[in-house]
């Protein structure tokens, strides 16, 4: 059996991402695996329907209609959270993120930032590994064992070379996460980039990640900040 319009048109959706917020036609016909005229001609109906649109250069973007829509998906985390997002962006100026697990990866769902934080490479919307990102150690760390075990088995990406990707040594870590109750990273994502990270516990269950990511010349400072984020952390799961 043949693909059906359905599965044609959520292939063509799921070809945007956060490294791929706008693509050429072409481009899209080769992430989504289809064939250029069948590309162009659902296109043609997305855009009509505002379900996609076109910018000033002609290249496709997600329209506004899909923009309401998400909009209406169920938000309880990210809702909870915002106001403790801002009060940790007050205290500190700098990248606070709230992110969950998807799959293998940290999916970030919320971010507030300024002008003069550090930058990075993570905003609303993007994947990352788990194991080199604040976020994800904290939630990787309350997995059950069985989805560690998987975890470590795998060949561990390595985005700089202060990333931890030796299985036991990567496991004793989050076992020290555990114990201490917030996760700790030192240029193991972005040279320069260090970040402390609590998570939303609901019954022992990770249900999310609260992080902050500082330039690593205010290092010293991490472990400062881990009791604020462990309280907006519990304060959140108070909430769910």
């Amino acid at each position: 059996m043949g693909a059906t319009v359905t599965s044609k048109v959520l292939a063509i959706l799921a070809a945007f991402d956060a490294d791929h917020p706008q693509l050429t036609l072409t481009e899209l016909a080769g992430r989504s695996g289809l064939a250029l005229s069948t590309a162009h001609r659902l296109v043609a109906e997305l855009v009509a329907g505002q379900a996609l649109g076109r910018g000033p250069d002609g290249r496709l973007r997600v329209g506004p209609r899909l923009w309401e829509l998400g909009q209406l998906a169920p938000s309880r985390l990210r809702d909870a959270a915002r106001p403790w997002l801002l009060d940790l962006f007050a205290a500190t100026g700098e990248n606070v993120h709230l992110a969950v697990r998807d799959g293998l990866e940290v999916l970030y769902v919320d971010k507030v930032h300024g002008r003069g934080a550090v930058p990075v490479v993570s905003r609303t919307g993007s994947r990352l590994p788990m194991h080199p990102t604040g976020v994800g150690k904290a939630l990787l760390a309350h997995e059950p064992a069985w989805f560690l075990d998987g975890y470590l088995a795998r060949k561990l990406e390595r985005p700089t070379g202060h990333t931890i990707t030796e299985p036991g040594r990567l496991a004793r870590e989050l076992a020290s996460v555990r114990a201490q109750g917030y996760a700790l990273t030192y240029e193991e994502m972005t040279v320069g980039s260090c970040s402390v990270a609590a998570a939303v516990l609901v019954e022992g269950r990770p249900v999310g990640a609260v992080g902050v990511v500082l330039s690593c010349l205010r290092a010293r400072e991490l472990p400062r900040l881990a009791e604020p984020l462990r309280e907006a952390a519990a304060a959140i799961a108070g909430q769910l």
